[in-house]
């Protein structure tokens, strides 16, 4: 996918705050953050949404939540605790159209239910 905003930071094409990278998957701040840590874990392959994964991409989710937990130990929210965020479709929030996980924290977090 050419005009992917995600596989242009995979590639190294636009600049991003990385905080983690290996072979499956990359992560980087959130340009907009909504809490004290917002980073963004992305496949380095291009899948659209979580409609869009195959069987064969069930090991790449399992390991985009270990190294989400990760992350958050490095951020030093694991204690506090922390959120992870999938956003599906447009209905859903979904505004790139890349799979990617929002792992937020840093501060109590609002109920998301109301």
């Amino acid at each position: 996918m050419t005009d992917c905003i995600f596989c242009k930071i995979v590639k190294g094409e636009v600049k991003a705050s990385i905080v983690y990278r290996d072979e499956q998957v990359t992560a980087f701040r959130d340009i907009h953050p909504v809490a004290p840590t917002h980073i963004l874990i992305i496949p380095n392959q291009h899948i659209d949404s979580v409609n869009h994964l195959k069987a064969e991409d069930e090991l790449l989710i399992g390991h985009m939540f270990m190294v989400a937990r990760e992350i958050a130990a490095q951020e030093n929210i694991h204690q506090g605790g922390y959120r992870i965020i999938v956003n599906t479709g447009a209905h859903g929030g979904q505004t790139v159209f890349h799979l990617h996980m929002h792992l937020i924290g840093g501060q109590r977090m609002k109920h998301p239910m109301g």
